[in-house]
């Protein structure tokens, strides 16, 4: 699942993480270690609440998975003209996530999870644009109860009632001095998922999620000094969003050893036009700089002995935007490639623990308006590193 946040705002940290692959697959579980690859159809762990409902059905009648992970990277800001440039905005952002299934009859199982895909901790520190914004934090977290049910041998369905919680705090400097303001919500959203056996070695998921909207109240305005009689308005309420999302997954098991896995998804991210930065009261620019995105990603796994299985796995996500060349002051994304490995060992018959490693490149982009904070990201970069766990009762 996609994604998930510049100079900006709080909408920096929703819209890095809910751009085109920033509504982040990495959520602690064995799929970092995959980048996402056969996510709707791999369902080897609790964790496929999250990605494919149907998939508990494959799952024992027991089963808790849980995941801690570490966020880092560089996004970079750089303005035109040699200005006070906040560079790094980026700091080094914590998850966790938990997961339990448990088979209710022959044919129905119900499960629920815990988990943040999106959130972000950023600092820009002194810089010229310090009274649109020095520091901010969202943190997002979901609660998703799940039913799953088995259709036949070869066919399940499932879905999944979300409860989003979401916090924004946001500090920038009002007349020399730091000041914070800070909001809460919540939001509804769903998710839909079916699993087929398409053969004895291969299966196929398709999962849809619907958008998520959260509407932070927090005082948009700012001024510059060296600008009189003119105020930017930010956009923060009712932007902090994700769009609706389809993923198709297909899991094939060559043999005993070998296992290759690979995934299709769109997401509807031209619904949301463009998040534009006011000045007067009239936006900069009101056309839509956005457009729908699309996933892909391949992956691996190997089993060199019955206590290991190896992964690895790439995924591409196409840019958000029409141009390139004109993004979004407060959405620094691109094209995005993401790069991973990992390994799980069993360390007895009911549990396994894993580990993996993920890079996330970003495409460089350019900033053209508001033209007093004009700029570029230049090859932008996230890590994450994950341990999970599973026990089977």
């Amino acid at each position: 699942m996609k994604k998930s946040i510049v100079a900006c705002s709080g909408l920096l940290l929703a819209s890095f993480s809910h751009a085109s692959g920033l509504y982040f697959y990495e959520i602690g579980t064995e799929d970092t270690a995959l980048a996402g690859a056969g996510q709707a159809a791999r369902a080897q762990d609790a964790s496929t609440i999250v990605t494919n409902p149907a998939g508990m059905t494959r799952l024992p009648d027991h089963m808790f998975t849980g995941g801690l992970q570490v966020m880092g990277g560089d996004i970079n800001y750089q303005l035109d003209n040699a200005r006070q440039s906040p560079g790094n905005v980026m700091n080094i952002f914590p998850n966790a996530s938990s997961f339990y299934s448990q088979k209710v009859s022959d044919d129905v199982y119900a499960g629920i999870g815990l988990y943040g895909n999106y959130g972000l901790g950023i600092d820009f520190g002194d810089w010229a644009g310090d009274r649109l914004i020095k520091k901010s934090t969202m943190v997002a977290m979901t609660l998703s109860p799940s039913l799953a049910w088995k259709l036949s041998d070869r066919v399940s369905i499932g879905g999944s009632v979300n409860a989003n919680y979401g916090f924004l705090s946001l500090t920038r400097n009002i007349d020399g001095d730091d000041k914070t303001q800070k909001d809460h919500d919540w939001a509804m959203s769903y998710r839909l998922g079916l699993l087929m056996d398409l053969t004895d070695q291969t299966r196929a998921g398709i999962t849809w999620n619907s958008k998520t909207d959260y509407d932070f109240t927090i005082d948009a305005q700012a001024r510059f000094p060296n600008l009189p009689n003119v105020d930017f308005t930010l956009p923060i309420g009712a932007q902090v969003r994700s769009p609706q999302q389809i993923m198709l997954s297909l899991v094939h098991d060559i043999d005993k050893q070998w296992s290759v896995m690979g995934d299709l998804g769109w997401q509807d991210w031209s619904q949301f036009g463009a998040p534009q930065i006011t000045v007067a009261g009239e936006a900069l620019d009101k056309t839509s700089r956005l457009k729908d995105t699309w996933h892909t990603a391949l992956g691996v796994q190997y089993r060199p002995t019955e206590e290991w299985r190896l992964n690895a796995g790439v995924a591409f996500d196409s840019t958000v935007y029409k141009d390139q060349s004109d993004a979004a002051l407060t959405l620094p994304t691109g094209d995005e490639w993401r790069f991973a490995t990992g390994a799980q060992y069993q360390l007895s018959q009911a549990s396994n623990i894993g580990i993996a490693v993920e890079y996330l490149h970003m495409q460089s982009s350019i900033i053209q308006s508001p033209a007093v904070l004009a700029g570029n990201y230049d090859n932008p970069y996230l890590w994450f590193t994950s341990v999970n766990y599973s026990y089977q009762f």
